[in-house]
C-alpha cells in the first residue's frame, strides 16, 4: 500500500472500524513514539469519521518518571480532541517474568477500562519492528503471541468481546519518529525497555543490514487467514495436524450446545476450542495437544480431558465442552452477585442479579436437588458436563435453582469462540446477540 503514512492507517482504520456511531473507539497510548504517531493520526481520523477516541494509558509503577509520562499523555491526548483515562497497575510485582507480568495487567486494565466506556475496539500501535521482535523472541524459545493487525483481546475475561486493531504493523518504527519529528511532536522512551528480552532483540536486529530479518505483515488474497493471522510455517498458527486435516473441513463450523456449554462440530484450531470451553485465559499447549489433535484430524473416537475441558469425538463429530470434573480438582469458588453488576464465573458466563442475596456455584453435587423443570433443562446438556452449570443459591440456603431462573446470564463462550477463529472482520460484526449466547426461549 503505497501513499502517506496518514492515508495508509488511515485506510486500514476505514476497512475495519465503523463511522457515525456514538460509542468510542479505545487506543493504548504510552507515549512513546509509536502510540504518539497513532494518537494524532487517528485523532484525525475520528474527526472526519464522526468518532470519539478514548486514550488509555497505564501506570505499571515501575518507573518514578511515569507520572510525569502520564501527564504528558494527558495534554497530548486532549490536544487533538481525544478523551483521556489513566489505569494504575496497583499491588506487589513479581521478582521473576516482569514483562509478562505487566504486559497482562496491561491488556487487563486497558480491556476493563475500553469495554467499561463502551468501545469495542481498541487500538494497538505496534509496528513492522515489534513483529520482527516477537518472531525473534519466538525463534529462542518465548511463548509470546504473534502480533495481528485483527485479534481478540487477550486479557480474559476483562478485555471480553473487545478487538484490537494494529493499523501500523507494516510501518517501520523509525519512519513514525521521523514523521513526529517533521510535525515537532515529541514522545517519551522507556530507559527500562533495554534490560529485557524485547529489547535485546531490538538491539539484535537493529545489528543486522537493513530490512533482513524483518517481516512486514503481507496482505493476503484470502481473507480470513488475513483476519486470523494464518501463518502456515509458524507453530503457534498450526500447532498440529488438525488445522489442515480434510477432517476439519469436513466437520464444519462449530454449533454452541443449549446453555452455551460446549460446541459441537469444532472446524478450526483445538487449543482455541478448548481455551473457550474451559474459561481459561491462556492456550493449552504441548505434546499433549498435539496428540490430541491428531486424533481428531485421524477421525478416532475417543474422550479425553485438557486444560479443563472435555473432547468426545467420534468420526463425524466433535464435542468440547467444561469438564465438571475439573470442579473436584480445582473448585471454582462461590461467587457473591451484588444488584445490576455483572459479574462472570468461571471465565464462562456473565450473570446479573436483579436484587441481592444471591451467590452462584457450580450445579455438581446439586444436580439432585434442582427442581424436576431445572433438571430436564440440564438434561440438554452432556451429563459429564452437566454439574459445570451456573446455580443460584439464595441467602446461603443451598437450595440451587438454574441461575437463569433467577438472573440474566449470557453464555460467554460461544462469541468467544467466535472472534478466536476470525469470523469477525469489522467492527459492525461485533453487533447484536449471536446463537448460543443467550438461553433460548422455549426452555422456559
Amino acid at each position: 500500500m503505497s501513499g502517506t503514512l496518514e492515508g495508509r492507517v488511515s485506510a486500514r482504520l476505514d476497512a475495519r472500524v465503523q463511522r457515525d456511531v456514538d460509542h468510542p473507539v479505545a487506543l493504548a497510548l504510552s507515549g512513546g513514539g509509536d502510540s504518539m504517531a497513532l494518537l494524532l493520526i487517528a485523532a484525525d481520523w475520528a474527526r472526519d469519521a464522526g468518532r470519539r477516541l478514548l486514550a488509555i494509558t497505564v501506570d505499571h509503577g515501575l518507573s518514578p518518571e511515569a507520572a510525569d509520562w502520564s501527564r504528558r499523555c494527558a495534554r497530548a491526548a486532549r490536544a487533538v480532541g481525544a478523551d483521556w483515562i489513566e489505569c494504575r497497575w496497583a499491588g506487589a510485582k513479581p521478582a521473576t517474568g516482569l514483562p509478562a507480568a505487566a504486559r497482562r495487567a496491561r491488556h487487563a486494565l486497558i480491556g476493563n477500562a475500553a469495554r467499561q466506556a463502551g468501545a469495542r475496539v481498541v487500538l494497538f500501535a505496534h509496528t513492522a519492528d515489534d513483529l520482527a521482535e516477537s518472531d525473534w523472541m519466538r525463534a529462542r524459545g518465548s511463548t509470546l503471541g504473534g502480533l495481528r493487525e485483527w485479534s481478540p483481546s487477550p486479557a480474559w475475561p476483562e478485555g471480553r468481546g473487545l478487538m484490537l486493531l494494529r493499523p501500523m504493523l507494516e510501518e517501520r518504527r523509525e519512519a513514525l519518529r521521523d514523521w513526529l519529528r517533521a510535525r515537532g511532536q515529541d514522545w517519551v522512551e522507556d530507559p527500562a525497555n533495554a534490560r529485557f528480552e524485547r529489547g535485546r532483540a531490538r538491539a539484535a536486529l537493529h545489528a543486522l543490514p537493513e530490512g533482513e530479518g524483518l517481516r512486514l505483515a503481507e496482505p493476503s488474497d484470502a481473507p480470513a487467514e488475513r483476519v486470523r493471522g494464518y501463518d502456515a510455517n509458524r507453530e503457534e498458527d498450526n500447532p498440529s495436524p488438525f488445522r489442515a486435516s480434510p477432517i476439519a473441513d469436513a466437520l464444519g463450523r462449530s454449533r454452541p450446545l443449549p446453555l452455551g456449554e460446549g460446541f459441537e462440530g469444532v472446524a478450526a484450531d483445538l487449543a482455541v476450542t478448548l481455551l473457550c470451553a474451559a474459561g481459561h485465559d491462556r492456550r493449552p499447549r504441548g505434546d499433549r495437544l498435539g496428540a490430541l489433535s491428531a486424533r481428531v484430524a485421524a477421525g478416532e473416537a475417543f474422550t479425553a480431558t485438557l486444560a479443563g475441558a472435555r473432547v468426545e469425538a467420534s468420526r463425524d463429530r466433535v464435542i468440547v465442552g467444561r469438564e465438571a470434573g475439573e470442579f473436584k480438582r480445582v473448585p471454582v469458588p462461590p461467587l457473591v452477585l451484588q444488584p445490576g453488576t455483572p459479574a462472570v464465573w468461571d471465565g464462562r458466563y456473565e450473570i446479573t442479579a436483579p436484587e441481592a442475596g444471591w451467590t452462584v456455584v457450580a450445579a455438581l453435587g446439586r444436580l439432585n436437588r434442582l427442581s424436576k423443570a431445572d433438571r430436564a433443562i440440564a438434561e440438554t446438556v452432556p451429563a459429564w458436563g452437566r454439574g459445570a452449570l451456573p446455580v443460584l443459591i439464595r441467602d446461603g440456603v443451598d437450595a440451587p435453582v438454574l441461575a437463569w431462573r433467577a438472573a440474566a446470564v449470557r453464555a460467554l463462550a460461544p462469541r468467544r469462540l467466535r472472534l478466536a477463529l476470525g469470523e469477525t472482520t469489522q467492527e459492525c460484526e461485533l453487533h447484536g446477540t449471536i446463537h448460543g449466547e443467550t438461553t433460548p426461549s422455549d426452555l422456559f
